[in-house]
């Protein structure tokens, strides 16, 4: 589903278009929130959560930006390509891509998880990564100030008992980060990773749970170093800073954001 409505037209205005995978909620959200108080106008894709999508184009649009989400399987190839495409279209071009989009696995151990399962993790972190940069990056080439941030995971530096799709997807997700950076750096396209150790989201909450049987992960704030989880906010302050001209010199790079505890603080 595409919103049709965008907010503060204005043809004479020519502001720099960051796209943002897994937008509707969460990171994604906050990430978008972020940059569009940067002056970015946002093209948001959402997995499924109509009234989220909605909620987060409304927010987006009060600090003064155009904003428009579009619901996208990002582990559907074509399904990014006509979304890329329609972005395109909407906006006149892209400047930025943060892919944010993620799934958790179901903590089975390898030889408990199904073949299905590996290719449902991978397809979102890996390939949804790889359909938006290949289909993005003729755009991004045009832009004076492309840059992307890759979304990953402390995890991908780990090797925890029952996460094997989810850590090899983002370690995947990596890889194709910095060879990306390294074949279009010539280009002129910066490409950097942000690491997030455990986030109070729904997802964090849930592992929290699953973990140490807290309510939430705000619950576990005062076992950390810093005395909080780390917000959603945090990370979008580090892709804020990396997509910046603040940055210009970065590339290639993975900056870790977990407030002292890679991991889920144990008591």
């Amino acid at each position: 589903m595409r919103e049709d409505s965008v907010g503060n037209e204005n043809p004479e205005r020519e502001a720099s278009v960051v796209l943002i995978s897994g937008a509707g909620r969460g990171t994604g959200r906050a990430i978008a929130l972020r940059l569009a108080r940067e002056g970015f106008d946002v093209a948001g894709l959402y997995a499924r959560n109509d009234e989220a999508a909605e909620s987060t184009r409304a927010e987006v649009e009060s600090t003064g930006v155009q904003c428009r989400m579009y619901r996208c399987d990002v582990a559907d190839a074509a399904a990014v390509a006509e979304q890329v495409e329609q972005v395109s279209a909407d906006f006149g071009r892209i400047d930025a891509l943060v892919h944010n989009a993620g799934i958790a696995s179901r903590g089975k151990t390898v030889a408990d998880t199904e073949p299905a399962e590996m290719a449902r993790v991978i397809g979102v972190h890996a390939f949804g990564a790889f359909h938006l940069l290949s289909t993005a990056i003729p755009m991004l080439r045009k832009s004076e100030r492309a840059s992307v941030v890759l979304i990953s995971s402390t995890a991908a530096a780990t090797a925890a008992p029952g996460n094997a799709p989810y850590t090899i997807g983002k370690v995947a997700l990596e890889a194709l980060g910095r060879t990306v950076a390294a074949e279009e750096a010539r280009n002129g396209i910066r490409v950097n990773i942000v690491a997030p150790g455990l986030i109070a989201t729904e997802m964090g909450d849930r592992l929290a749970r699953a973990v140490t049987g807290a309510a939430d992960a705000v619950e576990l704030d005062a076992q950390m170093p810093f005395g909080r989880v780390t917000r959603p906010e945090d990370v979008g302050e580090a892709v804020e800073f990396l997509i910046s001209d603040r940055s210009r010199q970065i590339t290639g790079q993975r900056i870790e954001v977990h407030g002292g505890v890679p991991g889920v603080p144990r008591p």
